[in-house]
Parts: structure tokens; C-alpha cells; sequence
């Protein structure tokens, strides 16, 4: 929707609400597709898991913080934890556990999954990596296994994807990690260029490099005429 060379305002003109699942919207990416769309609608991205019936937390209507997911819903415990489980404060990253009446008893028959994906207390380890605001929202920065590892420091893909979407020349993008000889790993992106567009590597490597973290570098880039999707869209 955000990247389609046909959308224009009257593409979109009876549309009135978005909900966003499945995976992280960057806010970048939404403040696009809105401006495409040229008023104001009720965009929200929501999240959960099956494991969680499905939903885990919703934006209130009307709420312009379009990179989070909202507040858990009624009756929904969060925390975010670090790798030895310890709970973390406001606005800072680590993985989000849930409690709630939504999430699953466990894994039929599997006693060693229900033993990772529970904590002895009952929290439910999504593995997901996120962050709480200071007024309780929830923004997911993307899967643990995910993650990228860079000299010890974690790289979620999903970030390095918004900024290299904000480039002019970009229509879509995966990044990846691969291995790298001093660093453990380096990220790695594949980009599909807009039509007429010619952007090189070092274009692109120095528009993301100027936006980000010196361990979120980009020095790998791959060009392709599609990103192969599975039939959800991921």
C-alpha cells in the first residue's frame, strides 16, 4: 500500500481504518502511506501471537503514535525483561513477556517448548524484543532470533528496513545478518529499486550510515527486481 506505483488519494478514498499486524510497521513507513492517502484516517497496529488468542495490545482510537502498539488490553500483565529475565524500566529494550486469561496453557504433549516459552512464575516468553514508554505504550523492535549481532550489540533488522525505506530510489527491502570475520556478523540488505531509479551501493550505504548507530552500519547491499514473500506477506 505504502510502495504501490498506482496508490493516490483516490485509490484509497473510502478507506477510514488500517489495523496493522503480523509484524512491525515503522512509523516512517505509516507517516507515508498517510500521506498518500492525503487526511486523516484511524490508523493502529495491534499486536499479539496465536499463542495469545491472538491479541496482546491495541492503540487507543485516534492515536498518532503510529510506530507503537498501544496499551495491553483488559485483564493483560506485561513486562520487559533482560536475558536473565531481570524486569527493565521504562525505554529500555528487551524481551516482552505476557500473563493474561488470552494466552495459551501450553504446548500439547511438549513439555520441553512449555518449559522455554514459560517462565516458573507463568509469564509467557514471546520473544519478541520491545519498549515501554513512559506512558505504557508498547513498540516492538522485532524478533529475538532475528536480531542481528554485531560486536555484541543487537541490530534489529526491522530498523535498518524503515530508514532504508525512507530513501527517494527505494520501492522494498529485506535485511539480513551474515557472518563477518571480526564482528561476529554484519547486517546485509536486499533492495528493490523504484522504477526509473538507479541508486548505487554507496548512495544508499551513506543515506542509511548518516541515520544510525555506528554498530548499525550498512556496507552490504544486494539489488534485486522483487523480495521473495511468503503468502502472509512476510
Amino acid at each position: 500500500m505504502t510502495s504501490h506505483p498506482a496508490a493516490s488519494p483516490k485509490t484509497y478514498q473510502y478507506l477510514e481504518v488500517i489495523l496493522n499486524g503480523a509484524a512491525p510497521f515503522a512509523g516512517s513507513d505509516a507517516n507515508r502511506l498517510l500521506s498518500k492517502i492525503q487526511r486523516k484516517i484511524d490508523f493502529r497496529q495491534g499486536y499479539g501471537l496465536t499463542e495469545t488468542s491472538p491479541v496482546v495490545s491495541l492503540p487507543i482510537i485516534g492515536s498518532e503514535h503510529y510506530s507503537s502498539v498501544g496499551n495491553p488490553m483488559p485483564s493483560t500483565e506485561v513486562r520487559i525483561v533482560d536475558s536473565n529475565l531481570k524486569n527493565l524500566g521504562p525505554n529500555e529494550t528487551g524481551e516482552l513477556l505476557v500473563r493474561g486469561p488470552q494466552v495459551m496453557r501450553g504446548y500439547k504433549n511438549n513439555p520441553e517448548a512449555n518449559r522455554e516459552t514459560f517462565t516458573e512464575d507463568g509469564w509467557f516468553r514471546t520473544g519478541d524484543m520491545a519498549v515501554v514508554d513512559d506512558n505504557g505504550d508498547i513498540t516492538i523492535a522485532d524478533r529475538i532470533k532475528e536480531l542481528i549481532k554485531v560486536k555484541g550489540f543487537q541490530v534489529p533488522p526491522a530498523e535498518l528496513e524503515g530508514v532504508l525505506r525512507d530513501h527517494p530510489s527505494v520501492l522494498d527491502v529485506a535485511v539480513i545478518g551474515v557472518p563477518h570475520p571480526t564482528n561476529g556478523e554484519a547486517p546485509k540488505a536486499f533492495v528493490v529499486l523504484k522504477s526509473g531509479q538507479n541508486a548505487d551501493t554507496k548512495d544508499i550505504c551513506n543515506f542509511v550510515n548518516e541515520r544510525v548507530a555506528s554498530y548499525k552500519r550498512l556496507n552490504d547491499i544486494v539489488f534485486l527486481d522483487s523480495i521473495p514473500k511468503s503468502l502472509s506477506g512476510k
